[in-house]
């Protein structure tokens, strides 16, 4: 049997194009939304295996549309197909229940093994955003009861950090240098026990920081 799905995205040269890369594949396209509240209708209607969702959906953020397609279709898993390559989307989509997160520029090939994969429960592959962003929300859960003592100024750096800002953006925002950001980059980490500026945007997220 086909793997059945719902394109959601707001371009409509996009939803034409994914209609041309499952062609004669084993993804069978059920229905075309535009935003998020059609993408959330198309699912409670059709109950596909996968819906696969722009993290932006015009005025409307897909990725806040992601429980809500979840809740109409309990057994439809949600793949996020973006542009963006921004730790806050995929930690995001984590926190929402996507189960993968692909990027628009990944081959034919990883795009219908991510959505095929996803309907039969498998995990992300190893070139998934997700997986990498799953491992460092797990391996980070132990810290929910853990107080994590930051500076002002450390808590500003990790706000920016995990709305995806680069260390010159977050030193321009904040008008200090490079080389002072990534000391209070370094210290987060350190303090957090944590091992790269994604699983700071996770942690962010998680305890609200973000």
């Amino acid at each position: 049997m086909p793997t059945t799905v719902v394109i959601a995205d707001d371009h409509e040269i996009v939803r034409q194009g994914l209609g041309s890369l499952f062609r004669d594949s084993a993804v069978q396209i059920v229905a075309e939304a535009e935003n998020g509240d059609a993408a959330i209708k198309a699912a409670k209607k059709h109950k596909p295996d996968v819906v696969l969702l722009d993290v932006r959906l015009g005025d409307t953020d897909g990725i806040d549309a992601i429980k809500r397609i979840r809740a109409a279709s309990a057994d439809t898993r949600v793949v996020v197909l973006s542009a963006f390559d921004n730790p806050t989307y995929v930690a995001r989509a984590v926190s929402a229940g996507a189960h993968d997160y692909v990027l628009k520029s990944a081959s034919r090939a990883d795009i219908i093994a991510a959505v095929t994969g996803a309907a039969d429960g498998r995990e992300p592959s190893r070139s998934s955003e997700l997986r990498r962003m799953v491992g460092a929300m797990s391996n980070r859960t132990a810290l929910s009861n853990t107080e994590v003592q930051l500076t002002p100024r450390e808590s500003q750096v990790l706000r920016l950090i995990a709305m995806g800002l680069s260390n010159q953006e977050i030193a321009d925002s904040l008008e200090i240098s490079v080389e002072t950001v990534k000391e209070h980059v370094q210290n987060l980490l350190r303090k957090m026990s944590l091992n790269d500026r994604t699983q700071a945007a996770v942690w962010a997220i998680r305890h609200g920081v973000a």
